[in-house]
């Protein structure tokens, strides 16, 4: 399944959505452009190592990736999900809730796998985080899906707190069983960075409540 967009429309500019999609792909086009040592180099310095924790890679290695495929799928994401959370908390406060639900990703990370060596880096964790809120405030929207059946592709609507928490189950039963392993997660990916981003939003959504520009409309709409 693929997500293609929500139905739900958004009433403010997400600036600060798309200033972040700008950012990681222009950090991205900037490592694709160094050679091979280099771009070793400054994945060593900037993304975050569990066994050689360094505080300051918890904000820098969420605007890292290590493909094209990776960086495209993560910013698609939070283009469909993260203008409404926008406008929701706020331009500033999303700010905050997007950076503290990456580093809360990072922090869940590290305690499940706090001796592996593999560079944790992207910015699925933040991402998550924006997907948890999401759930939360707009369970109800609907999510245009692109689906295949049998050889052909078809798309379909489905609700938001139904796609999300597929893909919550999904990286739960999959950071359950990559436990024990020696990499930072099976695959490499983040499954606890994930599960942590998620719940970290839900969580942080309801405890940062509304920008008064979107408390007055829902006023005004009621």
């Amino acid at each position: 399944m693929i997500p293609l967009r929500d139905t739900r429309p958004s009433f403010s500019t997400p600036g600060v959505t798309v200033f972040l999609i700008v950012i990681n792909a222009l950090v991205f086009l900037y490592m694709v452009m160094l050679d091979p040592y280099s771009q070793n180099d400054f994945i060593r310095q900037y993304a975050l190592i569990p066994a050689r924790f360094n505080p300051v890679a918890l904000p820098t290695s969420m605007f890292l990736h290590g493909g094209w495929m990776h960086v495209i799928g993560n910013m698609w994401f939070l283009w469909i999900y993260g203008d409404n959370v926008e406008d929701v908390l706020g331009h500033g406060k999303y700010l905050i809730f997007y950076l503290l639900c990456g580093v809360a990703a990072g922090l869940a990370q590290y305690a499940i796998s706090p001796d592996s060596r593999v560079p944790m880096l992207g910015a699925s964790g933040a991402i998550a985080g924006v997907m948890g809120a999401y759930m939360i405030k707009f369970p109800h929207s609907r999510i245009v899906t692109l689906i295949p059946i049998f050889f052909f592709w078809t798309t379909i609507e489905i609700p938001a707190v139904l796609i999300l928490a597929y893909w919550f189950l999904l990286q739960f039963l999959s950071g359950v069983g990559s436990i024990g392993y020696s990499q930072v997660s099976q695959g490499g990916v983040a499954f606890f960075a994930h599960i942590g981003g998620f719940i970290v939003g839900m969580i942080l959504i309801a405890v940062m409540g509304t920008s008064e520009r979107y408390g007055r409309r829902r006023v005004l709409n009621w």
